[in-house]
């Protein structure tokens, strides 16, 4: 590997933040309740169906295992249990999973064990698939190391102010990339030596490198919250893209007002349909992950679009006496570690445990 493809792969791993340097230290997840995330749907149960939505509280536990235990209550495959995202293993976390109507009646609303509770069941007209929600809401406990809390509260406010009015770069979290980059690893195996779970990790982690090393170069020259020649934007929360005029002053605007995001590549067959400047830069990039990119290509996956940038929606904090809380919501497929690396210094943020 080439000194340039190694730098590349270092700013996707560990990127380069927008607002500088932390300005505290503090520690996260002390325990689970340090970390709670609930799932926004974004749409009601049906009412009626074939399914049923199951909004589910779990602690300290892993996604997939409480998908297993559901389908045993349930009776039915693991693969029929639908759930829209996995969530970090060391937290609280409330989501929604689906299950096939049981052919026998179960009490779901008494379904509760140590580390995961049904609170409330819905009968719907599908399996509930993967990204089928609008956002989550965090609420995020930073334990002052010293064990003041006022100091920590008042170091963070100017830099909540100012990721509240600009946001922050949309890169993909650790947990996206396994245990010390183990799914990036594996991408160069077979995958048709992978189980269909793992192939998915490996895929998902080879465009996710791609995409934090492009949006690494932007953050370092300054664009990632800007329209140029080329670029491709989306609306705030939204999947659709179009070509941005980076010359016309209402989107420059509305830019400035998160309203709209230029975009990144999430890589595939092909190359990036951007223009000028940025399409250079993007195959400049997918060309130092050429394994990656060759692996996205093979697997018949197409080139989309994620933004660039992400607004940080709702956010409030609220000082403890050893620690300082944030509130706030983000977009479906958003990390809040993306939030949290231009707070704190990653020295003491503990290690993630991730489903």
């Amino acid at each position: 590997m080439s000194r340039l493809e190694l730098g590349a792969r270092e700013a996707a791993l560990a990127p380069p933040r927008a607002h500088g340097e932390p300005v505290a230290a503090g520690r996260l997840r002390t325990h689970p309740e340090d970390f709670v995330v609930e799932e926004d749907l974004g749409f009601a149960p049906a009412g009626s169906g074939q399914h049923l939505l199951l909004k589910v509280r779990k602690r300290d536990a892993n996604t997939q295992w409480v998908a297993r235990e559901l389908a045993k209550i349930a009776g039915c495959r693991p693969f029929e249990v639908g759930f829209a995202g996995l969530k970090d293993r060391r937290a609280v976390a409330v989501q929604w999973f689906s299950v096939p109507q049981p052919r026998s009646a179960v009490d779901w609303l008494g379904v509760s064990a140590q580390d995961f509770a049904v609170l409330e069941a819905h009968a719907h007209n599908r399996k509930l698939p993967r990204g089928a929600l609008a956002g989550n809401r965090f609420t995020v406990r930073i334990r002052a190391p010293d064990g003041d809390g006022v100091p920590l509260s008042d170091a963070l406010t100017p830099r909540l102010a100012e990721i509240a009015r600009r946001g922050v770069p949309n890169y993909f979290g650790p947990q996206r990339f396994g245990r010390e980059g183990a799914n990036l690893l594996r991408a160069g195996q077979s995958l048709g030596n992978l189980r269909r779970e793992e192939r998915g990790f490996v895929l998902s982690a080879a465009r996710s490198v791609v995409f934090n090393a492009v949006l690494a170069e932007r953050v370092t020259d300054g664009s990632w919250e800007q329209l140029v020649e080329g670029d491709l934007a989306n609306l705030d929360g939204r999947g659709s893209v179009f070509v941005a005029d980076a010359a016309d002053p209402t989107l420059t605007q509305r830019c400035g007002r998160l309203e709209i995001h230029p975009t990144g590549p999430m890589w595939g067959a092909g190359t990036p349909t951007t223009l000028a400047r940025v399409l250079e830069l993007e195959t400049r990039v997918g060309a130092h992950f050429a394994q990656e990119s060759r692996l996205c290509a093979a697997a018949g996956m197409a080139q989309e679009r994620r933004s660039l940038r992400l607004a940080v929606r709702e956010l409030e904090s609220e000082p403890e006496p050893d620690a300082c809380v944030l509130r706030f919501r983000l977009a479906r497929g958003s990390f809040a570690t993306a939030v949290l690396r231009e707070l704190i210094a990653d020295a003491l943020v503990t290690s993630e445990a991730v489903d």
